[in-house]
């Protein structure tokens, strides 16, 4: 009988935001929002 052990070892290590990344997230969030209004907009008239 033979056993085989595998051993896996993750480290999770925080991760550092950039100023660059977080101005990208806050304008396509505003983008989104700005096209799901539209979206909602010409649905509200039917």
């Amino acid at each position: 009988m033979t056993i085989n052990l595998f051993f896996l070892t993750i480290s999770i290590a925080k991760r550092e935001i950039s100023i660059e990344e977080i101005q990208r997230k806050v304008r396509t969030e505003k983008i989104l929002n700005e096209m799901k209004d539209r979206q909602f907009s010409m649905y509200r008239s039917f």
